[in-house]
């Protein structure tokens, strides 16, 4: 399980980035995870209260939103789920396509209060 390791650089991430804009409270730290991206959500909740104790983030609330893993054909230019449809485009049946998105790790927003 990589994810402490990367929950560890996050909190590093957000603490730097208060300090340097004099914010003392935060409540909130909204993460966005793609759905092909090689970090699993469950283990980041999993392990946030380890990575935040002694931190000043150890009383925070952690959010993750799933980024979908779009992929736009190649063919026909349909935009589609990568997962749901199976690889393939919906519309046409061709695999010769682009990722658009899903493989994000963001910190999409520091509540602070």
């Amino acid at each position: 399980m990589h994810e402490l390791g990367v929950v560890i650089q996050i909190v590093k991430t957000v603490e730097s980035f208060a300090q340097e804009n004099e914010i003392t409270n935060i409540d909130t730290l909204v993460l966005q995870i793609g759905e092909l991206s090689s970090v699993i959500p469950k283990y980041v909740k999993d392990c946030y209260p380890a990575a935040v104790y002694g931190t000043m983030l150890q009383d925070t609330k952690l959010e993750i939103e799933i980024l979908p893993g779009n992929c736009m054909c190649h063919n026909c230019n349909k935009v589609f789920n990568f997962i749901k449809c199976n690889r393939q485009c919906p519309d046409c049946g061709d695999r010769d396509w682009e990722l658009l998105s899903g493989r994000e790790l963001l910190i999409k927003e520091i509540i602070a209060y």
